[in-house]
């Protein structure tokens, strides 16, 4: 889950980014991990294949032909999240491309938390073009991914035919004033926000990993934190309103239903039973710094872009995206009812009809 205010590198705040030393990856003990297994290809999925990009191998699923559309998840998270839009897209006349990104997955996981800034994300991305012979490609990003994708328009808008964030907003131009917010944020920010949590080395990887399993069943849920009228019912004080994440895990059972099937809950649990979660935390660890680029970056948009936003989604809520036609001139936004944070898991059908609508108007037409 990425919070909108991590989606433009800024300078840092005590608060929000402390500074964090040293490699973790395979150097902590944590329990829930299971040492010298190997991760197998997603289930249900196309068989992987294996490419060199920007200094790491990188396992990438694809189906169809046709105008490429590269899907990139988000934490906790892996390629096996665009199950269902790989077919759909396969189907309706595109090649769908997801890669297990930089640190999860199949995918290689460097131990230098410095190799997970935005720039690392956005050349993986470039890179597996190039490995591809792939020249532009739509980006279409959920969550962190949503954050690499707006990046990609920035940092390598030559490889860009269209943007699509799922929940995740583009984060505006620097320098150019922020709208004033159309609704109250939801969240009760203090020092247990989880984006806090993750900077300390460890310390989330051990909670998370205590219990893989319940861990995906307390976030990929329907209900509980992702229902907005129930959320504003919590008390200021309760861990769910902070979102501490960590307090939360601590919970014996939570309301609402898990979505995934039993399938998918076991390969998400294997899978970060094998790996751990510390390449993804990276991400969050890197969130804000500066990075080579973003001096001579353009933060304009110029190709079509799509909004999806979800209904209950609490973290990003859908008006997170009012104001992005300031510096988009084709610009679209839709809201999945009665949806949560997962939104392309949980809603697959009307995220499919929805995106592939979009790039049929906006992006076959044009090629």
């Amino acid at each position: 889950m990425v919070p909108s205010h991590a989606l433009i590198p800024a300078a840092l705040t005590r608060r929000s980014f402390l500074q964090t030393t040293g490699a973790l990856a395979g150097a902590l003990a944590l329990p829930g991990l299971v040492r010298g297994a190997e991760v197998r290809p997603a289930p249900g999925m196309p068989a992987p294949r294996f490419v060199e990009t920007n200094g790491i191998r990188m396992a990438v699923y694809e189906q169809g032909t046709g105008i490429p559309v590269v899907l990139c998840h988000g934490f906790p998270e892996l390629a096996f999240s665009w199950r269902f839009q790989l077919p759909a897209l396969a189907d309706a006349g595109f090649r769908a491309i997801a890669p297990d990104q930089r640190g999860y997955g199949l995918t290689d996981r460097p131990e230098d938390v410095t190799e997970y800034s935005l720039r690392h994300l956005c050349d993986d991305m470039a890179g597996m073009l190039d490995a591809l012979e792939i020249d532009r490609a739509v980006f279409v990003g959920h969550d962190w991914g949503g954050g690499v994708v707006w990046m990609m328009a920035r940092l390598h808008p030559d490889r860009c035919l269209g943007i699509v964030g799922v929940n995740t907003p583009g984060g505006r131009p620097p320098g150019m004033p922020r709208r004033r917010p159309t609704e109250e944020p939801l969240i009760v920010r203090s020092e247990n926000y989880y984006t806090v949590q993750f900077q300390e080395p460890g310390r989330a990887e051990k909670a998370l990993s205590a219990d893989v399993r319940k861990s995906f069943e307390m976030l990929l849920r329907r209900g509980y934190i992702w229902d907005v009228e129930a959320f504003k019912a919590m008390p200021a004080d309760s861990p769910e309103r902070q979102m501490d994440l960590l307090r939360m895990l601590d919970r014996e059972d939570y309301p609402g239903e898990v979505f995934l099937s039993d399938e998918a809950l076991d390969y998400f649990t294997e899978t970060f039973e094998i790996t751990g979660f510390t390449g993804g935390l990276n991400w969050y660890r890197m969130a804000g710094r500066p990075f080579p680029g973003m001096e001579s970056a353009k933060w304009e948009i110029d190709v079509p872009c799509l909004y999806i936003g979800a209904e209950n989604d609490v973290i990003l809520r859908p008006s997170s995206a009012d104001g992005m036609e300031d510096f988009i001139d084709d610009f679209e936004k839709y809201t999945v009812a009665d949806c949560g944070h997962w939104t392309q898991q949980e809603k697959p059908e009307e995220t499919n009809r929805v995106l592939i609508d979009w790039l049929r108007r906006k992006i076959a037409k044009t090629a």
